[in-house]
């Protein structure tokens, strides 16, 4: 069932040559409304685990989580570490409606992941918004994860399936739970929509922020086990680890 709000004109006038930065209000010449100088000055993410993408101090590593225990999902694409201001945009995205920020974060990603595909990075045959549960679906009006999913869509020219993931159980927030205690809330919490077809593909799953990892791990699994070749992450921020600078 396709749950986004209905919307009959655009969200921002991408073409508008006069358009200003959403950040600081000064005009840009950007294609995206946020000037050379606020654009530099968004936390982008250096060094990095090669699998998950947890900050690191160096690159080319993989973290201490990844070796013990090796994640279902090959890879994580998230430009931005969760700091001002890409979190104060996101929470005003997810929880304010306020949909210009959220697409602009949403075609700036997409320009990342063109430059990593035409870096090497395997380019996927279909996207997947993380499913929201109901009673959030209800109170927001909309699944901020589609909503990425569809602009990323359009951006790289990839396909969106809406309704091959679905959440069965409202589990309660995640926010606050560490690894394991988010492992155990999500059991059962997913599964694959009658004839879903996963057999040998490569699929990339779309989130706003991955955290400890435990929904994407829970997906990639239930995707991977249903004959999936290869499940990839694609985000907007991934948080450092607790009590470190994002």
């Amino acid at each position: 069932m396709h749950c986004q709000p209905e919307y009959e004109g655009p969200v921002y006038i991408w073409l508008n040559n006069n358009q200003t930065c959403l950040l600081c209000d000064e005009p840009c010449d950007n294609p995206q409304p946020i000037c050379v100088e606020c654009e530099a000055e968004l936390p982008w993410l250096g060094p990095q685990c090669r699998i998950c993408a947890l900050p690191l101090p160096q690159a080319g590593l993989t973290c201490g989580e990844c070796l013990r225990r090796v994640p279902a999902f090959s890879q994580v694409v998230a430009p931005w570490s969760y700091g001002f201001p890409v979190d104060s945009l996101i929470t005003r995205f997810k929880h304010g409606a306020k949909w210009p920020f959220g697409r602009l974060l949403g075609e700036l990603l997409s320009q990342s992941l063109h430059h990593r595909f035409n870096d090497g990075l395997p380019r996927p045959e279909l996207l997947l918004p993380v499913p929201l549960a109901s009673r959030r679906l209800r109170e927001r009006g909309f699944n901020q994860a589609a909503l990425l999913a569809q602009w990323l869509g359009q951006g790289l020219g990839i396909a969106v399936d809406e309704g091959m993931l679905l959440r069965m159980q409202d589990t309660p927030a995640q926010q606050g739970l560490d690894a394991p205690a988010r492992r155990r809330n999500l059991r059962r919490a997913f599964s694959l929509a009658d004839k879903a077809r996963v057999g040998g593909r490569h699929l990339a799953l779309v989130d706003d922020v991955l955290t400890t990892g435990a929904t994407a791990e829970t997906l990639a699994r239930l995707l991977l086990d249903a004959g999936a070749h290869r499940v990839d992450v694609y985000c907007l921020a991934r948080t450092p680890k607790p009590g470190e600078p994002a």
